[in-house]
């Protein structure tokens, strides 16, 4: 009859030990059916599941410790409620949670872990992405921040609550702590789609349009009344577009040229490029600043609205089709279509209500230094680092990658 055991060793990592070890296997005449090896801080710990045929005492063909290149190996029979434990993890959902921030303390470590463990989630493996010194390091010593990321197991029975747990702990200790299934498409991810006002760029441009034609506060005014549901963003738009009529065009230029851009959007957008990802511009915005952006950052395509400008001023007309929120959200999707993607491979950036049709409608949508509102609707929300913090959600630890 057959009989599994698990034989597990454990010690100082040094060349040749898995070699060895599967050596003895072949030797002793064992099936090997699974193994799995894992180095941490100069320590190895290599676990082989194997099979035989034979009433044998399986610790007994091994090597010695000091034959294995000072292993300590241990053999565990396999019960059937251990088989049964093992069926039932490799069903259960996978996770990836994310911690991130300017630093990473052990009391936060602590209460993510606390939070899973209530969850009733177990942790398979905490690695970092981030790059020395250390995680709890200053700030100022983290130029990318740091980043802890763990794979768990199991089902949450409220994943909402969970969630809005999470946004609590974030805001309690000014990190960011997200959650997403670990499936198919998680490390395939192709297209990138950016709102632009307050996620590229560091301004929302209508107002700075409103402020140089002297009706900041007429404009203001229209947006306040578009918060409190008085009007919906087409009406909203339309009227702003009004009190900028008679602008003169080279205000345009002007403001674009001092557009300051979000910490850590070129950063994100050389490793996108390089990485091979298609980007885009989805805006509520003017398509004369995007465009800037695009020259600038090198993004594939731009859709956002057009200006209407004649004889060198705005004339406060609107061109259709306005890019609303309905309307971001169709883009993401003709763009997948169009590039053969599916959606799960896209990813959707922004900050605002107008986004959340997009960020809901992506593979992996993401709400960057968002409003209130929006970081509790949106799946996935980054406050404390820059975009380029976007690199640790797509799974790319800093080593990986290219050097600039």
């Amino acid at each position: 009859m057959a009989r599994r055991f698990v034989i597990r060793a454990t010690g100082p990592a040094r060349p040749g030990q898995t070699a060895t070890l599967s050596t003895a296997l072949a030797t002793a005449g064992l099936q090997l059916l699974d193994m799995d090896q894992h180095v941490a801080f100069g320590q190895v710990r290599l676990e082989a599941l194997v099979e035989t045929d034979d009433e044998v005492d399986v610790a007994a063909l091994l090597p010695s410790a000091g034959d294995i290149c000072g292993l300590d190996c241990r053999v565990e029979a396999v019960t059937p409620e251990m088989t049964l434990g093992w069926a039932e993890e490799a069903a259960a959902p996978r996770w990836v949670l994310s911690v991130l921030g300017p630093r990473i303390s052990a009391e936060v470590v602590a209460e993510v872990a606390t939070l899973t463990a209530s969850e009733g989630l177990t942790i398979e493996r905490i690695k970092r992405l981030s790059a020395p010194p250390s995680l709890d390091a200053a700030p100022e010593a983290l130029s990318h921040g740091a980043c802890l990321q763990w794979r768990l197991r199991g089902e949450s029975a409220d994943l909402q609550a969970l969630r809005e747990r999470m946004l609590a702990l974030s805001e309690r200790f000014a990190v960011d702590v997200t959650l997403q299934p670990a499936e198919l498409w998680s490390r395939h991810r192709r297209l990138v789609c950016f709102d632009m006002d307050s996620t590229l760029i560091q301004a929302e441009v209508i107002d700075e349009l409103a402020r140089r034609h002297g009706v900041f506060d007429e404009v203001a005014a229209i947006t306040a009344r578009a918060m409190r549901g008085e009007l919906d963003f087409q009406q909203s738009f339309r009227e702003r577009m009004r009190k900028l009529e008679g602008l003169d065009e080279s205000v345009l230029a002007e403001i674009a040229e001092s557009l300051p851009l979000m910490p850590g959007a070129e950063r994100l957008m050389r490793h996108l490029k390089r990485l091979g990802y298609r980007t885009a511009i989805l805006s509520g915005g003017f398509t004369y600043f995007a465009r800037y952006l695009q020259q600038r950052l090198g993004f594939d395509e731009i859709h956002a609205n057009e200006l209407v400008i004649r004889d060198g001023k705005v004339t406060g007309e609107v061109a259709e089709p306005i890019v609303d929120a309905a309307r971001k959200a169709q883009l993401l999707e003709q763009i997948a279509s169009r590039e053969g993607l599916d959606l799960a491979q896209t990813v959707a950036v922004g900050d605002g209500a107008n986004d959340l049709q997009m960020l809901a409608r992506a593979g992996l949508g993401v709400a960057f230094h968002a409003k209130p509102l929006v970081r509790r609707e949106a799946a996935l929300s980054v406050s404390t680092l820059g975009l380029d913090g976007l690199l640790y959600l797509l799974e790319y630890p800093e080593w990986a990658l290219v050097p600039e």
